[in-house]
């Protein structure tokens, strides 16, 4: 299978900054997973990729392994120990204590005490380990079937093994090269009950707070092996997963079964967030495209946006306000429940990968610039 590239798997490289994601060859990939982040007062400066809450505390993550925390809504900050180098995509907290990074080589860290220490739980070796080991399964499961199917049927079957045969080559190619492939969005309900989603259709799922994990992609529609980007709760308690090819499945049941919904839009979502109220969902990605859903995904229509960049984080404030951020500077503001966004644009044009809402109707913002505190059309404050 040919590798695809998109901004989400190329993190920095999308923003023109770094090539490490793909470069095996000139990165020790091992080295970058065994090699603890460098404490630097640049960390807020540099990258970073998605920020969130943990309670009253604000957590940042991004290049080079750097995780950073504020008390104080981002007006300063204090830098994580972090036990690797790689970078570090998404976050998230399912508790005010317990947190998530997943991020580049397959990694996902854990934190006990609210961000301030993070210890490893998994990385690409292991996650692929236990895909193989489930086509494996599949493998065995369909030449069974072929064994008992009538001749009628065994054509089609052979062909479909001969797919699945196809995938695990690739899978044990993939896993000679090393833990390269990227995971790209992380959620968690609690202390023990999450998912995390990436590349090439990567979803795990674990039930004890990240001590054993599952292959969850055969429970997704997605043959291709599509790159998974993003995975959110909206109001009413449905989660939802978006990605590459227009890819939007949405499950009713806490994830353990997923629906694919249709989706108006054949290019990539990067994101996924509740408006606030029950049963909708705001999807969002390459250029400018917002989709909007009031019924769980099974009726959409387009949000218009003149803007065009490329959108990558949002969040909705306490008061209802959706906030869109992007790439080129954007911020695109709406305080009627999605219906309509105001464009604004950032004077640095530098891209923005996270929103965090803080006092008042201020925004953290976080990107390529780093961590910004703005007003609510993304202008500095400080």
């Amino acid at each position: 299978m040919a590798k695809r590239l998109t901004c989400k798997t190329l993190g920095a490289a999308c923003l023109g900054l770094s090539m490490a994601w793909f470069a095996p060859a000139a990165f020790a990939l091992a080295d970058i997973i065994d090699t603890p982040a460098r404490q630097t007062d640049l960390a807020p400066t540099n990258l970073l990729n998605d920020a969130v809450r943990a309670g009253d505390r604000v957590v940042a993550a991004g290049e080079r392994g750097h995780i950073i925390y504020s008390d104080d809504e981002g007006q300063t900050w204090s830098q994580s120990d972090v036990p690797v180098s790689v970078t570090l995509t998404a976050i998230d907290f399912g508790s005010d204590t317990h947190g998530w990074a997943v991020g580049h080589s397959g990694v996902v860290l854990h934190t006990e005490d609210a961000g301030e220490s993070w210890s490893l739980q998994l990385t690409g070796v292991e996650a692929s380990n236990l895909a193989i080991a489930n086509k494996e399964d599949q493998i065995a499961a369909m030449e069974e079937q072929i064994e008992e199917a009538p001749e009628s049927e065994k054509s089609d079957l052979e062909w479909a093994l001969d797919d699945l045969v196809f995938t695990l080559e690739n899978m044990h190619a993939d896993l000679d090269i090393g833990p390269v492939n990227p995971l790209l969005d992380v959620w968690f309900e609690n202390d023990q009950h999450g998912f995390v989603v990436g590349a090439y259709g990567m979803i795990l799922r674990t039930k004890d707070g990240g001590k054993t994990w599952e292959d969850w992609a055969p429970k997704i529609d997605n043959a291709r092996s599509f790159h998974l980007n993003g995975i959110g709760r909206i109001t009413g308690g449905a989660l939802v997963i978006v990605g590459e090819a227009g890819q939007i499945h949405v499950s009713v049941n806490g994830g353990d079964t997923w629906e694919r919904r249709e989706s108006p839009y054949p290019g990539s979502l990067f994101g996924v967030i509740g408006t606030g109220q029950v049963n909708e969902i705001l999807a969002f990605g390459l250029r400018g495209n917002m989709l909007f859903s009031t019924d769980l995904g099974k009726n959409w229509h387009m949000v218009p946006n003149s803007a065009g960049a490329t959108l990558n984080g949002g969040a909705v404030a306490d008061d209802g306000r959706i906030t869109l951020v992007g790439n080129g500077g954007t911020v695109l503001m709406s305080g009627n429940g999605a219906d309509s966004f105001r464009e604004h644009f950032r004077s640095d044009r530098a891209g923005i990968m996270g929103v965090v809402p803080i006092s008042g109707t201020h925004l953290l913002i976080v990107g390529e610039s780093g961590a910004k505190i703005t007003d609510a059309r993304g202008k500095n404050l400080q």
